[in-house]
């Protein structure tokens, strides 16, 4: 079964949430998995691409586009309509609800931070989980952002 867990951040900034998923997306390649990034349109993806070239001077994340010719080579994909292609294990879910097809995935990250909309959106993907039956596991960070 999938595996989900929620980073919630003390801070309200888009950027801290950026930030920490940045890192969390390093994290998570380091420990050897394919990963996906699932944003919620098309800016914040290409937001997401940008920054994972500049979050670290000394850090270089492997990462495409889905679609691009570069996504079957890399281990981190990033989109915002639908599933990458079979592979990937674990899932960073940016976008405000929960894509329908998370279950393929071993781990699901959700992020929270304090903005308004966000703690909104992502209480109920965290109801739903739950309902489902799925194992959640929240991780209050302190100042991560």
């Amino acid at each position: 079964m999938t595996r989900i867990d929620f980073y919630i951040l003390p801070d309200t900034t888009l950027e801290a949430r950026f930030g920490f998923a940045c890192r969390l997306a390093e994290t998570i390649y380091r420990k050897g998995y394919r990963l996906h990034l699932h944003a919620e349109d098309e800016a914040m993806a290409r937001e997401l691409d940008d920054r994972l070239w500049t979050f670290r001077p000394d850090a270089y994340l492997p990462h495409a586009m889905l679609g691009s010719d570069q996504e079957a080579t890399v281990p981190v994909t990033i989109g915002w309509e639908g599933p990458p292609e079979p592979g990937a294990q674990a899932l960073l879910n940016l976008h405000p609800g929960i894509p329908e097809w998370f279950s393929r995935f071993e781990r699901v990250a959700e992020i929270i931070n304090q903005h308004q909309d966000v703690l909104t959106a992502k209480r109920e993907c965290w109801q739903t989980y739950k309902k489902r039956g799925y194992p959640v596991t929240p991780h209050h960070l302190r100042g991560q952002g």
